[in-house]
């Protein structure tokens, strides 16, 4: 079989896509498994540090090709896409990998955990010209979707007001806090915080954030290095006030799989106002549930018995199969790398933007003062490294 680059002008071509996955676990995992059986996927190639999982996902969806070296898989002529899906903070060379052979790339968020190499990997990414998006799952869901498509006609006016609220539990920061020790800037608005921030900027539409004015807590998680919690109120450039919080410091046996989240925006013309809390679907069982979330390696030494169901962001399995919206996030970039297709992926600009407002409102909660926006990438690490 010929590989050929992906364009427009090959959209009657099937099986045309070598795809390399980098990083195997819980995302990788899915995401290597859809692509098996995209009809556009011709060759699917795998790497892990762990040869463990990753030999272990080769044999589970008969993949090509595996490697514990991301440069070799990603050097290999049979591939022309890349999804990058390792632990939080080992995004940045396989991403600049990818972007030097110019290839098309899915990208967990962030881009880094260091706002100047996510700086310099955006630069790299706009120089080579190649498409780069970011894994905000969240925007493939049908109501955030829909919402997205009334406020953009209109209807609600000018949005005056805003405020974002994320509960989760301590299985997420657990996850995080397990795969490194320096943990200064794996804090609740970096790791998990900037899902819903993209979110309700994603529907807010061409307002920008001037200033942030925060505060954390770490009265519980404090001793595994990071905050319990982040408040912040910002003021966009167009006067609206937008107040976004996030707290993932809740017991593990709390409910949600891993997301809880509430957005009302308000408008000069009417008002949208979402509750994404899953508590309509719960599940009481004697069957201890379990995490959601459930990484090589995590034990969380913990019975959940209560469940709200459909409240982990990826989806649901049924038929042994994945169904929600990483299912649609991922065969619609697939789409997007086969046929062209128009897609409302985070662009890597916004990937950017987002880890700069997250660790905007973590150096404001710092310093205790308000923060002028935008902030330029060596003045926001040099503060938060003081």
């Amino acid at each position: 079989m010929n590989f050929i680059q992906v364009n427009e002008s090959s959209m009657a071509n099937h099986k045309q896509i070598g795809l390399a996955v980098v990083g195997c676990g819980v995302v990788g995992r899915m995401r290597a498994t859809l692509a098996k059986d995209y009809p556009g996927i011709g060759w699917i190639g795998l790497s892990d540090i762990n040869e463990k999982v990753g030999r272990k996902l080769k044999d589970d969806i008969n993949a090509d090709y595996f490697t514990t070296d991301f440069r070799e898989l990603i050097a290999r002529p049979e591939v022309n896409a890349v999804v990058v899906a390792t632990s939080t903070f080992r995004h940045v060379e396989p991403t600049l990998a990818a972007v030097e052979r110019g290839l098309p790339l899915l990208i967990e968020k962030p881009l880094a955990t260091d706002a100047r190499q996510s700086a310099q990997v955006l630069a790299a990414i706009k120089k080579a010209n190649v498409d780069a998006v970011l894994g905000y799952t969240q925007r493939f869901r049908r109501r955030f979707l829909a919402v997205k498509q009334r406020v953009d006609s209109g209807q609600i006016g000018e949005i005056t007001a805003a405020v974002t609220r994320a509960f989760m539990n301590r299985m997420a920061p657990f996850g995080e806090m397990r795969l490194t020790q320096d943990r200064r800037f794996l804090t609740p608005m970096v790791v998990s915080g900037t899902h819903s921030l993209d979110m309700c900027l994603w529907i807010m539409g061409d307002a920008q954030p001037v200033s942030v004015y925060a505060r954390s807590i770490d009265r519980v998680m404090g001793e595994h290095g990071t905050k319990d919690a982040t408040f912040g109120v910002f003021e966009m450039n167009n006067g609206a006030i937008w107040s976004m919080n996030i707290c993932w410091s809740l017991p593990k046996e709390w409910p949600g799989a891993v997301y809880g989240l509430e957005i009302g925006i308000v408008g000069t013309k009417g008002v949208v106002d979402i509750e994404d809390t899953h508590r309509d679907v719960v599940l009481v069982s004697e069957f201890d549930q379990g995490p959601a979330y459930r990484p090589d390696g995590l034990n969380l030494q913990t019975a959940r018995h209560v469940e709200f169901l459909t409240s982990f962001p990826p989806g649901d399995v049924y038929g042994g199969e994945l169904w929600g919206p990483m299912r649609e996030e991922t065969n619609s970039w697939f789409s997007r790398i086969c046929l062209g297709k128009k897609t409302p992926h985070a662009t890597a600009e916004e990937g950017h933007r987002n880890l700069m407002l997250t660790m905007a409102m973590d150096l404001s909660a710092k310093r205790r003062k308000e923060i002028a926006l935008p902030i330029d990438p060596e003045e926001l690490m040099a503060g938060l490294e003081e």
